[in-house]
């Protein structure tokens, strides 16, 4: 039921109000009275009215400030004016303050009932808009995670789509002109179950992951790569008009941080290195194989080594460092190697999970006009990389999977016998049957006619 606010000094107003409601509105109002506006202001903060019908002239707080004041704190209730003719310039004032519309006494029955209606009705419109709100903002962080891994595999990897990479950029709101990459080497934990070991790697991520976006906030973008083995890889990015010393001083600040942060909350040490600043995706992929060494030079733990320090070791620590360069450079392919496999593998469950509801979507409105852009909005994905991702995963195009689904249906139902041609034509989503005839012999090498001839 919806709440009904009735604001009027006089008592025989409201409860004529209040029978009429009741009787041409059964069960759609919850009534509540009130004698002046200071009361109406107190029912209003106590009930929440979902409408209020408010009289303009009453003693004490008179209708246009109670008015004022409900507005302030209840937005989304839907106000009325009830109002004589010749309070109507009162009535003109409300209405510029968010008053949904007045009434003007004496008000009809008809009149009163159609605009209590009117208002119920947008109600239910506003309420079904709000949860559709509130369905796409789900999605939407449901599918941030995925682009979120998308998004390292990217910079991870050698090669590099452009289309994709600016895709995902947006959905992050990141930019990627400019970054360096972070990784974080943890020592193993020995002497533990595989269960203990997952559940132990899977704190710690949501400890990195959690703590980083919560202290760069919105100066500077992020992207978290997930757990690979006991490594783990943040990009810093942003746009290039950021001055390249306050990126690096926020990479440096992380780190620092991170590395306190872990100790106090996970009892670890951990090894964090910082590549350094460059430009576009594969230099931010540079930053990242710069980072992989810097992580990976010192062998106690507890240390955050930047890829630009080591640069600047005197000549007989360049020398040491190109040797270990040398010889870490087969564990760090290595490294890297399955850090790109892990995440193309979490990838794929991710986006499996994504293309299983546009999977199921598909079998249920079979018999529907659906089109790749209908789908694709459903899972709240670009059309172009929705179309990409379905083929990748599927094996076939959005339309030939469409078809072949609706053809093994007609089959089916052809085989029945319980139907006619046009019947089916219907039940597997075409519209035209001839069309149908032609897309089923195109499939089939057979029309539905020989085919039915042929069982």
């Amino acid at each position: 039921m919806y709440r009904l606010l009735i604001a009027d000094d006089e008592a025989l107003e409201r409860e004529g109000i209040e029978w009429i409601v009741g009787r041409m509105m059964p069960n759609t109002f919850e009534v509540i009275h009130a004698e002046n506006g200071r009361i109406a202001i107190q029912k209003a903060d106590e009930h929440r009215p979902h409408i209020i019908l408010m009289d303009i002239r009453m003693p004490g707080i008179q209708g246009l400030e109670a008015l004022k004041e409900i507005k302030a704190g209840h937005p989304q209730t839907k106000m009325v004016l009830v109002t004589a003719y010749e309070q109507f310039e009162y009535a003109r004032e409300a209405l510029s303050l968010g008053v949904k519309d007045y009434l003007v006494k004496p008000a009809k029955r008809d009149q009163i009932v159609e605009l209590l209606q009117r208002l119920v009705a947008e109600i239910e419109q506003e309420g079904r808009k709000r949860e559709g709100e509130l369905a796409m903002r789900d999605n939407y962080f449901q599918l941030l995670p995925l682009a979120e891994t998308e998004m390292a595999l990217v910079i991870m990897s050698d090669s590099v789509n452009e289309t994709d990479a600016g895709y995902l950029a947006e959905i992050l709101e990141i930019s990627t002109e400019q970054g360096c990459g972070l990784v974080i080497a943890l020592p193993e934990l020995g002497h533990i179950s595989d269960k203990e070991v997952g559940a132990a790697k899977k704190k710690i991520y949501e400890t990195v992951k959690t703590f980083t976006k919560g202290f760069l906030k919105n100066r500077v973008g992020s992207v978290v790569s997930s757990m690979v083995h006991w490594h783990m890889a943040i990009f810093l990015v942003d746009r290039a008009q950021l001055n390249t010393e306050v990126l690096r001083e926020e990479a440096a600040s992380l780190g620092v941080k991170l590395v306190e942060h872990l100790r106090q909350v996970r009892s670890i040490d951990v090894n964090i290195g910082i590549g350094s600043i460059r430009y576009e995706m594969e230099g931010i992929r540079t930053s990242y194989l710069e980072a992989v060494f810097a992580a990976t030079y010192d062998k106690k733990w507890g240390n955050l080594r930047s890829f630009e320090e080591l640069k600047g070791l005197p000549a007989e620590g360049q020398r040491g460092l190109g040797e270990q360069r040398t010889a870490d450079n087969s564990s760090e392919r290595t490294y890297v190697e399955l850090a790109i496999r892990r995440i193309r593998e979490e990838r794929e469950h991710q986006t499996w999970t994504v293309l299983d509801r546009a999977l199921t979507y598909i079998h249920e409105k079979l018999q529907e006009d659906i089109s790749l852009e209908d789908v694709a909005e459903l899972v709240h994905l670009n059309p172009h990389y929705f179309s990409k991702v379905f083929k990748q995963q599927t094996g076939e195009t959005f339309i030939d999977y469409v078809t072949r689904l609706r053809i093994e249906r007609a089959k089916e139902l052809i085989s029945e016998g319980q139907l006619s041609l046009k019947e089916v034509c219907y039940l597997v989503g075409y519209k035209d049957p001839n069309y149908f005839s032609r897309v089923f012999k195109k499939v089939t090498g057979v029309t539905p006619t020989e085919y039915r001839t042929g069982q």
